[in-house]
């Protein structure tokens, strides 16, 4: 049906309506239409391509075939918009020919494909916009859909429309964080309307408005299946109304002449609708161009593009109607002639899954050639085509030797395209024992990732102690990888666990040349225990000579070097952590890698936080929530949302932080904490102590000091805000022991910064004879530049007692140094109180003015800082993983709040 031809959706055109009419003013929108089979999916996408108007429209449509050929969907539904492709930036250009296979191949993440499309459809829309329509999205493979959901994820300014739609039931599109919209059955009156197309008797008529429940495509089909039965078919629910539909479509399908049928069940069977391939394949079978002639006529099959060359049936349940109950010998006859017909070298992959598909038994040719697919789409970042193309070929394989080498594959293929419960079932799969040791190691490795991501972290930490123990004395480096990975998982868990792990990590035998030999010397500094007297005097060494260290002997796993990053920020190496982060940074911007941003992005938001770059840190973990959201990755939620609550705390947002903290603290398992619940208790501790509630931030600082989150970082950093809290409540005592632990680590750690926090606590619990001389020495050694908040907050403190001393005059210097730092970081109960101080001294306290840029958003500023060095909206888009459209947008936005009209003058602001 075209435009105006629907019948009782008015609301849902309305609302496609508002779409179109957005998109062609700048805006973008996407969209998850979702509904069973035949109720009216695919007439409202051909409604919106119809109204379209002078937006442009690019339409694909996913396809059911036990093939999964990766970014298949997605080359379809882009092929209009390729001649677009020489404007995308380098990177994104490779990415998305290899994934292609219009170039080689480059190993790039796979949301850079994600981000290239976004970029390619942006320039296709051009100035007016454009609609993208995707059908039966169920069925899209992963890598496209994967791309495809990151793409409507990132729209904003470009003008752009994505309606997906999908089928309940059959196959899975889940698209958090997109709108939907659910289709049901027709109101009784349109459902008449429609049903009186057919002249009926009355009771047939009722029978069909009874049992096609508002179902548009029941309502047209069953009426013409029940003529050519003489009325008598299809008993009143004896099947579920897409299994009648089915048979409806076989009944025409089964009166088509033999020769057609055999042409029609190769078109089933194939998963492009080439009419060439289709053609060369039927006639292996008997039949010719001229058999199709009776499908056409009756409407079976349809051109699919204007030239004529693709042909698609008129609905899926046509082609699940003429595959599924053909005889088996003919499904296999159709699936060997594809094979036979697409022999070319470009055809490798799809007659690699022919092949598969008429196979009856162990097959060797079918399985090494789907290792091979296997093989070009972990090439081209499709993780989840690979893990199907090894495990089909590992069923096929006879050998043993090969089926265990390809099931380990699987499983790995699987865990790369974040799909746990597969790379759990592959792996364990791949860990009989009468594998070798390190296979089983390997498949250790598979599992507890799978396990430690889905948050069973006792589990995760169990199966990669005991894969570090199957291949310590062979092959110690893949032990010590094991191991590292699994001082990740311990500390979750707690610091027994923790020390256990550094302990056998300590005692590997690895050979002085191993890349990892300088790990384990380095990590084992995270004792918790307090047993760094084993050989290791002089505290930790310092992160760059570690570093240096592996890189003379090879390469380590990026996953080595970001665990790295977590332990110079314990061991309080905050510039080097820092520096090692950023550059992690750029390298994932660099390759496009949005998947494991957030990952890095957390160490450089901590560095941010501890040194008092508040608003750097909440650009920065503005940006990383997106991109974890985007992505799917809860642990990064949880956590990002955690650090978002300390800095709402630090300005006094008390409904911000406690709703972050909210996130943060969701998704707890048992034996053991969310990831965020370290951040999120400080964070509600420092929002109560800001705040004046001594006896409430107490409580939750204590939290921390018991396991198993006494040896986390936060436990460690906001000890001298316990210690203030027990202060101010009357009950130093309280403090004693976990200021015990602050001194043996800033003892350990070496740290000047650490060396003033510990006299800042002594001054706190000191007599008034011994605190004036630990508050100076406390502010000798503080880092006044680089660490201005902790010196601010020193400061304050020390005004406060010279106040309550009544040396008002010594007092105002100090007071006015907190101030001026509490109102630049808008830290707005820390400056009001310093404020009251300053008052109560005698003297005038202004109210500081806030700068241009605490007016815009964290993605504006980050966007303005990018724009000042110099960087154009491609280069900016390409960093953050937006179009280039939305970065102008947000220049554009941001302009006016900074007071100036050209891109010129922002490097001339103090961003």
């Amino acid at each position: 049906m075209g435009a105006g031809e629907l019948h009782g959706r008015k609301p849902e055109e309305d609302t496609i309506a508002e779409l179109l009419t957005a998109a062609r003013g700048g805006a973008s929108s996407a969209l998850v239409l979702r509904g069973e089979a035949g109720i009216g999916k695919t007439a409202l996408l051909d409604h919106a391509a119809a109204t379209a108007g002078d937006l442009r429209v690019v339409r694909g449509t996913g396809v059911e075939f036990e093939a999964e050929l990766p970014f298949s969907g997605l080359q379809l539904l882009l092929r209009p918009a390729l001649g677009s492709l020489g404007a995308l930036p380098g990177p994104q250009r490779a990415a998305l020919e290899a994934a292609f296979g219009l170039g080689p191949a480059t190993g790039s993440e796979p949301m850079l494909v994600g981000l290239a499309a976004l970029s390619l459809l942006a320039e296709h829309a051009g100035e007016t916009g454009l609609l993208c329509l995707v059908d039966d999205a169920q069925w899209l493979d992963r890598a496209s859909r994967d791309a495809l959901l990151f793409a409507a994820r990132r729209l904003h300014a470009e003008g752009i429309v994505m309606i997906f739609a999908a089928r309940d039931g059959e196959g899975s599109f889940p698209a958090p964080g997109l709108p939907e919209l659910r289709l049901s059955g027709l109101a009784p009156e349109a459902a008449a309307a429609l049903l009186d197309r057919h002249p009926l008797a009355p009771a047939v008529r009722f029978r069909l408005l009874a049992e096609a429940g508002g179902n548009p495509l029941a309502l047209l089909e069953l009426p013409i299946a029940l003529a050519a039965e003489g009325g008598s078919a299809f008993a009143p629910g004896a099947l579920p109304l897409t299994g009648r539909l089915q048979l409806a479509f076989h009944g025409q399908v089964s009166r088509m002449p033999a020769a057609c049928q055999s042409l029609l069940l190769v078109a089933a069977a194939d998963e492009t609708g080439e009419l060439a391939v289709i053609l060369r394949a039927a006639a292996e079978l008997g039949a010719t161009v001229e058999d199709l002639s009776p499908a056409e006529r009756a409407g079976l099959v349809v051109r699919g593009d204007a030239d004529g060359t693709v042909i698609r049936f008129r609905h899926p349940l046509i082609r699940a109607a003429v595959h599924q109950r053909a005889p088996l010998g003919e499904r296999l006859a159709a699936h060997r002639a594809l094979a036979a017909a697409l022999g070319s070298p470009e055809h490798a992959d799809r007659r690699a899954w022919h092949l598969a598909a008429a196979a009856t038994g162990a097959d060797e040719e079918a399985a090494a050639a789907l290792e091979r697919t296997a093989a070009r789409a972990r090439e081209r970042g499709g993780h989840e085509a690979a893990a199907a193309a090894y495990e089909r070929a590992a069923r096929l394989s006879a050998d043993p030797s090969a089926k265990a080498r390809r099931e380990a594959l699987a499983a790995e293929a699987a865990l790369e395209a974040g799909d746990m419960d597969r790379a759990r079932a592959f792996g364990d799969r791949a860990t009989g024992p009468d594998r070798p040791p390190a296979v089983r190691a390997r498949m250790a490795q598979v599992r507890a990732l799978a396990d430690f991501w889905q948050g069973a972290y006792p589990a995760a930490h169990r199966l990669l102690l005991d894969g570090a123990g199957l291949v310590r004395d062979t092959d110690p480096g893949q032990a010590a990888t094991l191991l590292v990975q699994a001082v990740h998982t311990a500390w979750y868990l707690g610091e027994q666990q923790l020390a256990g792990t550094l302990d056998r990590l300590a005692a590997l035998p690895l050979d002085d040349a191993d890349p990892l030999a300088p790990v384990g010397p380095y990590l084992v500094h995270l004792d918790p225990l307090g047993r760094l007297d084993r050989g290791r005097a002089g505290g930790p060494p310092p992160l760059a000579g570690t570093l240096a260290a592996i890189r003379r002997r090879g390469e380590v796993p990026g996953q080595v070097l970001m665990i790295l990053c977590g332990a110079a920020l314990v061991l309080g190496q905050d510039s080097d952590a820092y520096e090692l982060a950023t550059a992690l940074a750029a390298e994932q911007r660099d390759r496009g890698g949005a998947g494991r941003l957030p990952t890095v992005l957390f160490f450089v938001a901590e560095g941010e936080v501890f040194t008092g770059r508040h608003r750097d840190a909440l650009a920065t973990a503005a940006e990383a929530l997106r991109l974890a959201r985007d992505t799917g990755q809860q642990q990064w939620v949880s956590q990002f949302s955690s650090v978002l609550a300390y800095l709402a705390a630090a300005e006094g947002d008390e409904a911000a932080c406690r709703s972050h903290a909210e996130a943060g603290l969701a998704g707890a398992t048992a034996g053991a904490v969310s990831p965020g619940a370290p951040w999120a208790h400080w964070s509600l501790g420092l929002l109560d102590l800001g705040l004046g509630r001594a006896e409430a931030a107490l409580a939750r600082f204590e939290r921390l000091t018991r396991e198993p989150m006494r040896h986390h970082i936060c436990a460690t950093r906001s000890t001298p805000d316990l210690v203030e809290s027990a202060v101010r409540v009357g009950a130093p005592e309280r403090a004693a022991e976990p200021l015990a632990r602050f001194e043996r680590w800033a003892e350990t750690v070496r740290q000047p910064w650490a060396d003033a926090l510990v006299l800042r606590c002594r001054a706190l619990l000191a007599d008034d004879d011994r605190a004036e001389s630990l508050y100076t020495a406390a502010l000798e050694r503080h880092d006044q530049d680089g660490r201005a908040l902790e010196y601010a907050r020193t400061a304050l403190l020390h005004g406060e007692w010279l106040r309550r001393a009544k040396r008002k005059a010594e007092a105002r210097g100090s007071l006015s140094d907190a101030l001026e730092v509490f109102d630049r970081l808008g830290m707005r109960p820390w400056a009001a109180r310093a404020r009251a101080e300053l008052t109560a001294t005698g003297a005038q306290a202004a109210e500081q003015a806030e700068g241009a840029a605490s007016a815009l958003t964290p993605q504006e500023l980050q966007i303005a800082r990018l724009a000042a060095r110099g960087l154009s909206n491609r280069d900016i888009a390409a960093q953050l993983f937006l179009s280039h459209r939305t970065v102008g947008y947000h220049l554009y936005k941001a302009y006016p709040k900074l007071g100036i009209v050209s891109r010129g003058e922002l490097k001339d602001l103090d961003l």
